[in-house]
């Protein structure tokens, strides 16, 4: 059996306010591609599939044409898709019974049965190979909200919530499981041991809970296809836990990874045998110049090279620009913009660093660091400026909280 395991597509993200849908596109063609050429059995999509709850609908679109393009083009293949804590776990799930006319399949949340029970059947899905035969059993774990996994009587702690939801769908998935069969596990979730993004990934930190155990997925699991994390890793460098990472840099801290789609074969028993990282090519290159004095990035600006007679704007490359100033500069933009002039870039950040740190230049128009802040950290910085001090543990588990409960109503259709 053969899996091709990708996530974090985040499709209808902004860049700094410009548009990455030419870069999805790409990425979409060259995965179909790869789809046409390794003929895997199933691909696997570990959540954030969209960048918000409420995506545009060109990104709609760019999802839904390639679901009937990969059956079109292998009608064997089986797509599964779990919402990520991006996505909207009911929109995700809206379509599905159309999508499933397709092999198909959006899970989007968990649900609980009149007995108190998991809906397990629901999160198991077959994998088959080309001639329909059960290779193996895929369990689908979209990103557990606590609305899902406590109140009533299941109690409201949320660890022990997602504790059982695995506990149960493992249980339900060796029931099922026959000689010679892999369970695949696909999940949305920060592992501990996983190495973060500084920029892009939204905190899954709900109280003090911080990321969940590995021991989650016990050794019945063939292997764990994860999605969160947009470095592509291994998890307590087991081979059988892998985050296969995001496809596109999504902020300008991801420049240096490795984008990827995985690889994953098994044996004929059912055993993993081997992992392998197909490279995506990066359709628009993203750009850093400093942090450096400003007559210095003025002096590496006007060396960038010009465009070709033949490309186009589409593919010149995202630009950030990072100043060491000692004092304000008001036309800082204006300076930086004219160096630009002609070259092959297209600028879409400035931040100016002080000895104090990074600061706004908000009337020079220049992008302060801000909008990368996770909540959690303007927080911390609001409450230091108003009181002096730092929050105490029980307002930061507070905070976190009325964080969760307004992405829920974020989440609702």
């Amino acid at each position: 059996m053969r899996l091709l395991h990708t996530s974090d597509w985040h499709l209808g993200q902004s860049l700094h306010g410009q548009d990455r849908d030419y870069e999805h596109t790409c990425f979409l063609k060259w995965l179909l591609g790869r789809i046409v050429e390794l003929r895997p059995d199933a691909l696997l999509v570990a959540g954030d599939i969209f960048d918000t709850v409420n995506p545009p609908l060109r990104a709609q679109e760019r999802l839904y044409e390639f679901i009937v393009s990969a059956h079109e083009q292998l009608p064997s293949l089986t797509i599964i898709m779990i919402a990520g804590n991006h996505d909207s776990g009911s929109r995700i799930e809206l379509p599905a019974p159309l999508m499933r006319r397709l092999r198909a399949h959006a899970l989007g949340r968990v649900q609980w049965l009149d007995d108190g029970t998991l809906d397990s059947e629901r999160l198991l899905i077959p994998l088959t190979g080309k001639r329909g035969k059960p290779l193996g059993w895929c369990l689908a774990l979209p990103f557990l909200r606590p609305a899902e996994v406590t109140g009533g009587e299941r109690g409201d702690d949320y660890l022990a919530g997602i504790a059982r939801v695995h506990r149960e769908l493992i249980a339900a998935a060796n029931a099922k499981r026959k000689r010679g069969q892999a369970l695949v596990a696909i999940s949305h979730a920060h592992l501990a041991g996983g190495s973060v993004s500084l920029d892009s990934e939204r905190s899954l930190i709900i109280g003090s809970a911080e990321a969940l155990p590995a021991s989650l997925f016990d050794e019945s699991i063939d292997y764990v296809a994860l999605g969160h994390l947009h470095k592509p890793q291994r998890v307590n460098a087991d081979f059988r836990l892998r985050y296969s990472g995001s496809p596109i840099p999504l902020s300008f801290s991801e420049v240096d990874y490795p984008h990827q789609v995985l690889q994953v074969d098994f044996d004929d028993k059912g055993k993993l045998v081997d992992v392998h990282a197909l490279r995506v090519p990066r359709a628009v290159d993203l750009k850093r110049i400093g942090p450096a004095p400003l007559e210095e990035v003025i002096e590496q600006l006007q060396a960038l090279p010009v465009p070709g007679l033949l490309e186009e704007e589409v593919h010149l490359p995202w630009l950030e620009v990072r100043i060491l100033l000692d004092q304000p500069q008001p036309d800082l933009r204006q300076r930086i913009e004219a160096a630009l002039l002609g070259k092959a870039a297209r600028l879409v950040r400035i931040a100016a660093q002080y000895q104090g740190g990074l600061v706004a230049q908000e009337a020079a128009g220049v992008v302060f660091e801000l909008e990368q802040m996770q909540p959690q950290a303007l927080f911390t910085r609001a409450w230091q400026e108003q009181y002096g001090s730092e929050p105490d543990e029980q307002t930061l588990e507070d905070f976190a909280q009325l964080l969760q409960d307004v992405q829920l109503e974020d989440d609702q259709p």
